[in-house]
């Protein structure tokens, strides 16, 4: 039985965000393709995950000391380090991300980048033993301009690509991009000219999560 985990990270709300607009979409498409599936979701802007400090670093300089593999090697680790307390504020989501075959990620681009929400959340859960091979990702954002290949904003992008090196860094190399573009172009009046060229990218990208969505999910790992 397939599990979809479906983070936001997205500042604004509701209608406004056109990253939670694709993520509802992709999740109800998902929900309907996988009626035996389960589903998780967590807002990282309403429900913040703590930035890491220094008994967090620890947590992953332990880890890393005695070759932990796994969550039981880690609760010893951690009690035996004192780190008992910081480890319980990391555990659940460790646990909630391995139990994901599937990870839903909406997340608009922030100067050229990723919300801060989305990075405390990455910060928190990344341990060096953390196995996300044969789990499947799907990132979907929102930029205010195009930084799609061959546009003068491209060398800009530092969103997709520093996303696709942490998951292949961890072994998930099955991991797909939406991007919906020029999101700035209905507000901005100095952008009315690509106003067409974003509802171009919008509907492009409803159409991808779609596709996505009825894809058989990566999770083999209960097969």
């Amino acid at each position: 039985m397939a599990h979809l985990l479906h983070l936001d990270a997205g500042a604004r709300a509701g209608s406004l965000s056109h990253s939670r607009e694709l993520g509802r979409a992709f999740a109800a498409h998902w929900r309907t393709a996988h009626p035996a599936g389960t589903y998780t979701y967590r807002d990282l802007v309403t429900d913040p995950v703590a930035p890491i400090g220094e008994a967090r670093a620890r947590l992953a300089l332990e880890s890393s000391r005695h070759g932990v593999r796994d969550l039981a090697a880690m609760d010893r680790v951690a009690a035996a380090a004192g780190l008992a307390e910081e480890w319980a504020a990391t555990r659940p989501l460790v646990e909630q991300l391995l139990a994901a075959d599937v990870l839903l990620i909406g997340a608009p681009m922030y100067n050229f980048s990723v919300p801060a929400a989305l990075k405390a959340w990455i910060d928190r859960v990344t341990l060096p033993w953390l196995p996300l091979a044969a789990r499947s990702a799907v990132v979907l954002t929102a930029r205010g301009g195009a930084y799609g290949p061959g546009t003068p904003r491209e060398p800009f992008d530092f969103q997709e690509p520093y996303l696709r090196a942490y998951f292949t860094a961890l072994g998930l190399e099955d991991v797909e991009f939406v991007h919906t573009e020029l999101t700035h172009a209905p507000v901005m009046p100095f952008l009315a000219d690509f106003r067409d060229a974003h509802e171009t990218s919008r509907a492009a990208a409803l159409d991808a999560v779609r596709t996505l969505a009825a894809r058989a999910p990566a999770g083999a790992r209960d097969a």
